[in-house]
């Protein structure tokens, strides 16, 4: 099928065109000249057809989302978003290669080289974790390089939830990369469906080819499908590569959830005891500490939509999920909390390569807390965990309907400072927010419903019994 041609790029004050770098199914993105600061940039922008106002809340909470995970120096960077004059949302963001997912598959990249990128982008992603988000489309091509060669994980979840606005279908699943339990659409994704994507990127890198992807035979959709829910991995087919490495990747990728490590921290450290067994320097695990998830999700505005991540309950109806082809696009940021050896590489491109040559000793500002980055190579930023109290309970939930609204509210279960409220509804899987009231919008004849639980420090307590309105048709 013949791919469509790009949308007209927009003007932008302050941005000058220069050509398109790619297309995908719900967003063009071209290169643009920065003017002030001169600098050239990657820009998002979402087609015309694809707009309603609905996408444009969402394409906002989630760049304020964005925003938050920018600070991650193996996440790409967003300058800025925001609406063109036709009408469009569009993301600014970090002009970065596609160099490695073009590179595994014509040559061998040394194992040494694919573990240091695996650490730092798990090390993105489990920080993403701890702050309430799924990624849910990790594989070769979301990995760009910067002009440094520091790699940074793009596109994180902002075309899936948006397609899902769009065509009610839940959407951003890559089939070489996904867990049986996501293609079977028993969840939307949950952090051990994402261990076994983590784990399939890995083990593509080092055998350039997906992990059921059988070199001469036929590797269709549905052979690929087939292939994975038996959960056989094949061999690498590297005689460097360590027995243990395999070892690990096939455990991370068991077809039962249970049997994989719990967090994708937990396969980081045993990739860096790999590294020690190879004989190099373990890579830094670059990890969030525990404060700047709460703190930063609980300051975004209340729609921000961020994916659970404590249990793989969905309490949405199942929609049929459908495959999607690769994204053109790029997305990122900047933050270090741990530090074993020295990072190779600087990086003096734009305002991101900036803050990450200089991440060593610059204390990070994010949301209402100050993270002190730690000094030196041999620093270990301690994660901060505190009293494991008793979680309390939402148990009276009010609605006021207006036309095909509802507001939903409740009595302060007695939260403490730092405290948050977990609401899970019929048109959201999971968001977090501070605030003691929540509305949804729905249509004529909907029954909306509503469940919330205390979040403490990460941790989810029990969940309120669920709260539905039906709405007059």
């Amino acid at each position: 099928m013949a791919r469509r041609l790009p949308s007209q790029p927009p003007v932008l004050p302050g941005f000058s065109y220069l050509h398109v770098l790619g297309s995908g199914g719900f967003a063009d993105v071209f290169l643009y000249e920065q003017n002030m600061p001169r600098r050239k940039v990657a820009v998002k922008v979402m087609l015309s057809e694809m707009v309603t106002d609905q996408v444009r809340q969402m394409f906002q909470a989630e760049a304020n989302l964005m925003a938050q995970l920018s600070t991650h120096p193996s996440i790409l960077t967003v300058y800025e978003a925001g609406v063109s004059s036709d009408g469009r949302p569009y993301l600014v963001m970090e002009f970065c290669s596609s160099a490695l997912s073009e590179r595994y598959r014509r040559e061998r990249i040394p194992v040494p080289e694919v573990l240091r990128v695996a650490i730092r982008v798990g090390s993105a992603i489990e920080t993403a974790h701890r702050a309430g988000i799924l990624h849910r489309d990790i594989k070769p091509s979301n990995i760009l390089l910067t002009a440094y060669g520091h790699p940074v994980l793009s596109d994180f979840g902002i075309a899936a939830s948006l397609a899902d606005a769009v065509t009610q279908e839940a959407v951003g699943m890559s089939i070489p990369w996904s867990a049986p339990e996501v293609l079977h659409d028993d969840t939307p994704g949950t952090v051990r469906s994402e261990v076994w994507a983590f784990a399939a990127t890995v083990y593509t890198l080092l055998a350039g080819r997906s992990p059921f992807e059988l070199p001469g035979e036929q590797n269709r959709p549905s052979d690929l499908m087939s292939r994975i829910d038996r959960a056989r991995v094949q061999p690498i087919g590297r005689a460097d590569v360590p027995a243990s490495l395999e070892r690990m990747l096939q455990a991370a990728m068991s077809r039962k959830p249970d049997a994989r490590p719990e967090s994708v921290l937990d396969l980081v450290h045993q990739l860096q005891s790999v590294e020690s067994e190879l004989g190099v320097s373990q890579t830094a695990a670059e990890v969030a500490m525990d404060d700047w998830a709460r703190t930063s999700v609980s300051d975004l505005e209340d729609k921000t939509r961020v994916r659970g991540v404590a249990t793989a309950v969905n309490r949405i109806p199942r929609r049929r999920r459908r495959a999607v082809g690769d994204d053109v696009v790029a997305i990122a940021p900047v933050l270090r909390s741990t530090g074993s050896e020295r990072r190779t590489g600087s990086s003096t491109h734009g305002q991101a390569d900036q803050a990450r040559k200089f991440r060593w000793w610059l204390p990070a500002l994010i949301g209402a807390g100050v993270l002190v980055v730690g000094l030196g190579s041999a620093l270990t930023a301690t994660l901060v965990q505190s009293g494991r109290g008793d979680i309390p309970v939402v148990t009276n939930i009010e609605s006021v309907t207006s036309g095909t609204s509802v507001e939903f509210t409740w009595d302060d279960p007695g939260i403490l400072p730092g405290d948050n409220y977990q609401i899970s509804t019929s048109a959201i899987e999971s968001t977090i927010q501070s605030r003691a009231a929540f509305t949804v919008d729905g249509e004529p004849g909907d029954t909306v419903c509503i469940s919330i639980s205390v979040n403490r420090e990460g941790r989810e307590g029990a969940r309120s019994n669920e709260k539905c309105v039906e709405l007059a048709p």
